[in-house]
């Protein structure tokens, strides 16, 4: 084994010249780079020795990426994992499923409409709080979640309007 170590010093590697780069091999075969410019690339980066604050990815340069523009299969189970909620808006982008627990009176509205977005909400209204619907949430004439209750609200939105439908009080 060779080792090249500096214990009191800077280390430096220098690759003089225009666009010289600096090389690592292993059995010949390069397995990363530093570039004239400062750009770091490798065939290979072992994520669970990573440590400390590591700086942002841009999706723009990632590359051998499939676009989800397909049809896709699964083998195992795609869940979305429930945001719990108190005050009555739902930020459409944290969470498709959401669980709704109002503290009081209160106004169920969404944020960061996308259209297309679906998904459902739990409302556990125990003590039959009056529930009121933002401007942009459209609903059926049967729509009662203000009587005491646990309800199931499946939602869609189309962009601009989110379109609910309620279950009756479940038990």
């Amino acid at each position: 084994m060779s080792t090249i170590k500096s214990a009191d010093e800077h280390l430096t590697f220098n690759a003089d010249g225009s666009s010289k780069n600096i090389l690592f091999q292993a059995d010949g075969v390069q397995k990363a780079s530093i570039s004239s410019a400062g750009l770091f690339t490798s065939t290979t980066i072992d994520a669970t020795a990573l440590t400390g604050n590591l700086p942002a990815i841009s999706g723009a340069s990632l590359t051998g990426l499939v676009a989800l523009t397909a049809d896709q299969s699964w083998s195992g189970s795609q869940r979305g994992t429930p945001s719990t909620v108190t005050d009555g808006t739902l930020d459409l982008d944290t969470a498709n499923n959401f669980q709704y627990t109002p503290g009081g009176a209160d106004t169920l509205e969404f944020s960061n409409e996308e259209a297309g977005q679906s998904g459902f909400i739990t409302v556990i209204n125990a003590s039959g709080h009056a529930i009121s619907l933002g401007s942009e949430v459209k609903k059926g004439s049967s729509w009662d979640v203000s009587t005491a209750g646990t309800y199931l609200v499946s939602y869609y939105c189309d962009g601009t309007n989110v379109y609910v439908s309620a279950s009756e009080a479940l038990s």
